[in-house]
């Protein structure tokens, strides 16, 4: 069995995926309101976290995980496993990795990737990193999407989709409307 890669994102009606869709610097004013995905999205994504036996970082978003993350506590123990569970960040600057349990992958990614597939056997989350999805997407080793989508156009910002790029064909594989008006789509790539 061979693990699959799932790309997790908070994104714009626009498709723009920084910033957690850009809420907080979008320019936009306090009509958007300050982050939150919901207590519907708060479950989903502490399932999500908890189904998947590591992460997949960018070095960008796992140098602001790691300056967070070791020091927040919570209740429903979202913080202890993402601080226990096996990290890989892909930096060809990065030698090494201060967080626990992270390992640098360097070289050629896809490459690495392919071998992480092979050699895990549950879900590897990405998380943010628009930089290492898109050098995935045309190797092919994104197995799934997993988008809650916000009831926002920013209209300028990292797309998770680059101008250009064609996805194929992705199934839907499940759409939930949470009440605050959040759509969470699950797409098989």
């Amino acid at each position: 069995m061979t693990a699959k890669i799932i790309v997790s994102q908070y994104i714009s009606l626009d498709g723009v995926i920084q910033d957690p869709v850009g809420m907080e610097n979008s320019g936009l004013g306090d009509w958007i309101g300050p982050f939150t995905r919901g207590p519907q999205g708060d479950r989903f994504k502490h399932d999500e976290l908890f189904s998947a036996s590591a992460l997949l970082l960018g070095r960008t978003t796992y140098d602001g995980f790691a300056a967070v993350w070791p020091l927040v506590k919570d209740e429903e123990g979202f913080a202890d496993r993402i601080n226990a569970m096996t990290k890989f960040v892909a930096s060809n600057s990065l030698s090494e990795a201060a967080w626990n349990n992270t390992m640098v992958l360097s070289g050629d990614v896809a490459a690495k990737v392919r071998e992480l597939k092979e050699t895990l056997e549950s879900e590897i989350l990405i998380y943010g990193s628009a930089g290492l999805v898109h050098s995935l997407m045309p190797a092919g080793l994104i197995d799934q999407y997993n988008l809650m989508i916000y009831p926002t156009v920013l209209g300028r910002g990292t797309r998770l989709f680059p101008q250009g790029y064609s996805v194929g064909q992705m199934t839907l594989i499940d759409a939930l409307p949470f009440n605050d008006g959040i759509v969470h789509l699950r797409y098989a790539a």
